[in-house]
């Protein structure tokens, strides 16, 4: 085991052995969520897709076994609603009968993006825009047990997760063989045309009562193992990943000048996949995956679990969800999160 790695495991360690369960009220009233894989606890469960995980081995370490989660356990946003006091987890936009909406609403999609054409390779999905159609499903539905008068201050206190952009490049401008984005776009110009669309929704979703935006940044998606030989990442994928998070910090400042009613943060996830670059791919992964990059169905997964960062070829372990959850809610390190974390965005 090299020093790099023996660090990386003391960060794990140190970040995902914090506690992070909160007695009592919770901090916001409702959590809505926005996003892709990284988020998704079921959307693409009844959808025609291989982007799915309600099977083992996905879900090991989760209390119900599989969700649909693309982790052995508990998600980023999971993670998140338990430190802000949650009793439960948000339900998926897929399976809210019979839940309080009124607490909130999942809408992530495994493979979507920002783009509506991303990952639809694979299949359906639920792209960013159609998660805002969803959305205005759910407001109308809120409105009906609230009133149409109090709908509006209900929604102003709730906190807006997105976090979404990484299929935009893995599922879509970096597979020239599936979509023509990358033979279009330079990589500046993609960020551009990516932040400009991702922009009108965040906006959308101001005018429909959001006020508290986390917006998370791209990991250093050239460093996921799927497609690696050995353990080099690919520079061209993470400069891309770094190009979008600059100007997704950028449409940050710009909003909170614009909307000074609101406040938006941008989470920097990339500083932590900087931690795990260089390792061996046979060192990173925990499940047996397929071409996809995905568990093969009922497989026995590594008994290790907290030492893998990713637990199929995509997606993080619930350890490493841990450390971004902890760190985005409270951050030790500026950098992190900008102008402040989660935890200072909900007591605004």
């Amino acid at each position: 085991m090299d020093c790099e790695t023996k660090l990386w495991l003391v960060v794990l360690f140190l970040f995902s052995s914090a506690i992070y369960c909160v007695v009592g009220e919770p901090q916001v009233p409702c959590i809505f969520i926005f996003g892709d894989s990284l988020s998704d606890n079921g959307n693409n469960n009844d959808l025609a897709t291989e982007a799915k995980a309600n099977y083992k081995p996905y879900g090991i370490d989760f209390p119900n076994g599989p969700t649909g989660r693309f982790t052995n356990g508990l998600t980023s946003v999971d993670i998140i609603t338990d430190l802000l006091g949650f009793d439960h987890y948000i339900p998926p936009y897929a399976n809210t009968n019979g839940t309080d909406i009124i607490q909130g609403v999942n809408y992530a999609s495994g493979a979507a993006g920002i783009r509506s054409e991303t990952g639809t390779h694979m299949g359906q999905d639920i792209s960013m825009g159609l998660q805002l159609e969803q959305h205005k499903d759910i407001i109308s539905q809120i409105a009906m047990k609230l009133g149409s008068d109090k709908v509006q201050e209900h929604l102003n206190k709730c906190l807006y997760y997105v976090n979404t952009g990484s299929n935009d490049y893995l599922n879509n401008y970096f597979l020239p063989e599936h979509y023509p984005t990358n033979g279009m776009y330079n990589a500046n110009q993609y960020a551009v045309a990516l932040l400009r669309e991702h922009s009108t929704y965040l906006k959308t979703l101001y005018e429909l009562g959001a006020r508290k935006f986390s917006l998370f940044g791209l990991s250093l998606i050239g460093c996921v193992p799927h497609g690696k030989n050995g353990s080099l990442c690919i520079e061209e994928q993470n400069n891309a990943a770094l190009i979008f998070n600059n100007k997704l910090k950028s449409v940050v400042d710009r909003f909170n000048k614009e909307f000074p009613d609101a406040m938006f943060i941008f989470i920097n996830t990339a500083i932590i996949t900087e931690n795990s670059l260089k390792q061996e791919m046979t060192f990173l992964t925990c499940c047996n995956v397929g071409s996809s990059g995905q568990c093969i169905p009922n497989e026995e997964p590594c008994l290790d679990r907290n030492l893998h960062p990713f637990f199929d070829e995509f997606h993080p372990s619930e350890v490493v969800n841990k450390v971004l959850a902890n760190m985005a809610y409270d951050s030790p390190v500026p950098a992190f999160a900008y102008p402040m974390d989660i935890s200072h965005l909900v007591k605004l």
